[in-house]
């Protein structure tokens, strides 16, 4: 299993990746703007020694002559070299470097120029790139060009020592906000620091809320681990009192099964051993029986956490468990019907749970309640599916109504067996979210009745769906015989 960054490291990286992406626009766009301020700023200045220049040109008779400004100049060279050219009307330099080239001029160029204006190109001067500023002079019928040309040494020296500061700047500041946002995250995930050292110094045994004061974000979190233990702490309680109630009731049929193997080996009468016999396969049957239904109980439970939901019909579930079940003892069996629609009656389940359910709840009518009948009823009522057992035995009393759905709890006084069954078929149905109850009438007998969310189409909600009662309805769909020529229906 691969290592889980903490949330801390996460949120570093993550702040870390966000912060140094944005640092590193900053520093491009101070970089940027740090060669635009400082070409602005030089070109500014050759514009207005261009234009000094231009002032100080003037024609004196045919001739023209010029007064460069040598404050300009040198403001202009100290630290790049500097060159200038005028050109009179008739195209001759008179001031200046000859060898400073113009590029060609065009007609807009030409026309601003005529307006005074001045214009600032690229251009290469012996060698080096450089920087030239144009502008033009009237002088009588004609224009004389005023060119002056620097070297980008000193231009391209600010814009390094601006974009040096700006980026040193940016570094300092993304470090800082880098520190902030660690330190405050520290102090948010404190409070998790807080549960993680009340879960850490707690006792295994103790499964009591925890006692941490926390911001809304975490007490949901806190609430939600509260929660978990305290049906952590219920399952518990229940699987201890479920093994304590199990060891008391297999002790009891491994104390009888002893003493009745004790009275076997010293019997010498042969109709007392028969009867000490007999005795021993009772006492193993129940042994057996309580182990198998401690399995299935132990089953059920766990099954529908790890086990998806599939549809299940509960009228083929049904059918198929009043058919399986051994043949009866000729006229003593009770009579077995089914009151089903012919349509299917679907609930999303676990099939291998709720038939456990239904079974224990047909074994314990026939064990312990049917005296003649015996009737299994499905339909729906609403959007759910309802299965009802109904026989004609004395029923459950009502005031253990309550107690008959917890482990061992026998159904009342005389009554043999470990009470596992209403335990189970309860335990399945409050997993498939449904519900488990009991009517007791005189007319129709005592029913215990299963409720289920119910899934696809069925007969109209509420009503009862009216179809064959009695034993012929037991007959599978694919078959044509009645139940009453399976042997051992009654």
């Amino acid at each position: 299993m691969s290592a889980v960054r903490s949330l801390h490291a996460r949120v570093a990286v993550l702040l870390l990746f966000v912060l140094g992406s944005v640092g590193a626009c900053f520093a491009v766009a101070g970089w940027y703007y740090a060669w635009v301020t400082a070409g602005s700023a030089h070109d500014t200045l050759l514009r207005y020694g261009a234009s000094q220049i231009a002032e100080n040109t003037y024609q004196q008779g045919a001739m023209v002559a010029v007064e460069p400004p040598v404050s300009v100049l040198a403001s202009l060279s100290a630290m790049d070299r500097v060159a200038y050219k005028v050109v009179d009307p008739r195209g001759v330099v008179v001031a200046g470097s000859p060898d400073l080239a113009l590029g060609p001029e065009t007609p807009r160029e030409q026309a601003l120029l005529r307006q005074g204006r001045v214009l600032v190109e690229d251009g290469v001067w012996r060698g080096e790139p450089v920087r030239i500023a144009v502008t033009t002079r009237r002088l009588g019928e004609g224009w004389a060009l005023v060119a002056v040309a620097q070297t980008l040494h000193a231009r391209t020296a600010l814009a390094r020592d601006i974009a040096g500061k700006a980026i040193l700047g940016v570094l300092l500041l993304t470090g800082l906000a880098l520190l902030a946002t660690l330190l405050a995250i520290k102090h948010v995930l404190a409070p998790l620091k807080q549960v993680q050292d009340a879960l850490r110094e707690r006792d295994p045994r103790d499964l009591s809320p925890l006692a941490v004061a926390a911001p809304p974000e975490i007490a949901a979190l806190v609430g939600a681990i509260d929660g978990f233990m305290a049906r952590l702490d219920r399952r518990i309680g229940m699987m201890q009192r479920m093994i304590g109630d199990a060891a008391h009731q297999i002790r009891t049929p491994l104390a009888g099964l002893a003493s009745q193997v004790d009275l076997l080996s010293v019997e010498g009468d042969p109709a007392r051993r028969a009867t000490q016999l007999r005795r021993i396969a009772a006492r193993t049957e129940q042994l057996g029986r309580l182990v198998g239904q401690l399995f299935n109980h132990a089953m059920v439970t766990h099954r529908p956490d790890v086990v998806p939901p599939e549809p299940v019909d509960l009228v083929a579930l049904a059918r198929r468990i009043l058919l399986d079940l051994p043949e009866g003892d000729g006229a003593a069996a009770p009579l077995l019907s089914l009151d089903a629609p012919e349509e299917p009656a679907i609930v999303p389940g676990d099939p291998i749970s709720l038939r456990e359910a239904v079974s224990n709840l047909v074994n314990n009518a026939l064990q312990h309640g049917a005296a003649s009948r015996l009737e299994v009823r499905v339909f729906r009522q609403g959007g759910d599916a309802v299965l009802e057992v109904v026989d004609d035995g004395p029923g459950i009393p009502p005031t253990l109504w309550a107690r008959v759905r917890e482990p061992f709890h026998p159904r009342g006084e005389g009554r043999t067996g470990a009470g596992l069954g209403l335990a189970i078929a309860d335990e399945v149905v409050r997993a498939h979210g449904g519900s488990l109850r009991f009517r007791s009438d005189s007319a129709d007998g005592f029913a215990v009745i299963l409720t289920l969310p119910g899934i696809g189409a069925g007969p109209v909600p509420g009503q009862r769906p009216a179809t064959g009662s009695g034993p012929a309805s037991l007959a599978e769909p694919a078959r044509e015989e009645s139940a009453a020529a399976l042997p051992g229906r009654r």
